[in-house]
């Protein structure tokens, strides 16, 4: 006996796309793998399973996974020579084959059926298989990624990623933003197809919070897929001129009447205590350099130390030579020696003067 079960999303915010099934075949020798679920969220693309064991052989169980497009009957084993990853003889129970790149894993377009045999030593379980997904179609959108918002003037530039990349062939993203004042109501803006949304006629220097949803669209059919809301963000708009410049007015006179307070504060100190000022900055007197020498060796006489800085150059000597003859000596009136006759005979006589 068999019996089937499978269960679909029924709105955006159901978890991603997943369905089970469950198989039992009383002639088969190792039971097959039960509650298969594929797991489509953005880019992923994963299948799992519960695990099969055996109650009297502990060895593991090795499991093997196959898939078929629509198009085809053939089954083919999902490994590296299919540019997949290597889903044979795997030991744990999930086969992960989210492609690194558009070009590669299973196309998005395709109808994709995927199927699971555990097997035990020489026992082989009967096949498990999943029913049809196309990724388009069944794939769970999440939120934009890398959400980065600017202020502006009475603005708010928003600059976003898709959740995934798409063909532009095939599909493309449109994206909403659901904006409020912190004390006002929500507002949508239109669906923008550009990853730079600006929200303009916004009040000067008030916080707005938002929220970023994307909606995904064939290109070829009329078909979407909402997406899930991004976290709240909140930035404050920027002023605008008149407000720049009522700021720039304020931060003026504030600036200058702190000036005003500071210089006058100091001006006051400074009249108010002029004396100590002056005494504050007045440079002390010199000790004279002998009186320095004598404090250092107090054994040199104080007189020695004053006078062996004293200079010679300092005093000033004139030389004079007084000359007589003996009569003016008899009567005692010396002559200069500009009145005295080159011919007489005298004895010179140094003094000082």
């Amino acid at each position: 006996s068999a019996f089937l079960l499978l269960t679909l999303p029924v709105s955006p915010s159901s978890p991603p796309f997943s369905y089970s099934l469950s198989f039992q075949d009383s002639s088969a020798q190792l039971p097959a793998p039960r509650n298969l679920k594929v797991h489509l969220y953005n880019a992923q693309q994963a299948l799992s399973w519960e695990p099969v064991s055996l109650d009297s052989d502990p060895r593991p169980v090795v499991y093997q996974v196959q898939y078929k497009y629509s198009t085809s009957s053939n089954w083919y084993n999902v490994s590296k020579e299919d540019g997949k990853v290597d889903c044979i003889n795997l030991t744990r129970t999930e086969c992960d084959f989210t492609a690194d790149s558009l070009s590669e894993g299973f196309p998005w377009h395709f109808n994709i059926s995927l199927r699971v045999q555990a097997k035990l030593g020489g026992l082989i379980s009967a096949w498990a298989t999943a029913p049809w997904f196309e990724h388009y179609r069944n794939v769970t959108i999440g939120p934009p990624e890398n959400i980065r918002v600017t202020p502006e003037e009475g603005s708010l530039i928003i600059s976003l990623s898709a959740p995934f990349n798409v063909r532009a062939s095939e599909a493309f993203f449109v994206y909403y933003v659901y904006y409020w004042e912190e004390a006002g109501g929500t507002q949508v803006t239109r669906p923008f197809r550009s990853n730079f949304i600006i929200l303009n006629d916004l009040k000067p220097l008030r916080v707005y919070c938002f929220q970023v949803k994307a909606e995904l669209f064939l290109t070829k059919e009329n078909i979407s897929r909402p997406g899930h809301l991004s976290n709240i963000s909140c930035s404050e708009t920027a002023a605008d001129a008149s407000v720049k410049l009522q700021q720039d007015t304020l931060a003026a006179a504030t600036t200058f009447l702190v000036l005003s307070v500071v210089v006058g504060s100091c001006l006051f100190v400074v009249l108010k205590y002029r004396g100590l000022v002056k005494h504050w900055f007045h440079s002390p007197p010199s000790i004279p350099s002998q009186i320095e020498e004598y404090l250092k060796d107090p054994a040199q006489p104080i007189l020695d130390a004053l006078d062996k800085d004293s200079s010679p150059k300092d005093d000033a000597w004139d030389s004079v030579s007084v000359v007589t003859s003996p009569e003016n000596e008899q009567e005692g009136s010396p002559q200069s020696t500009l009145n005295q006759s080159p011919g007489l005979s005298h004895q010179p006589t140094e003094g000082v003067v």
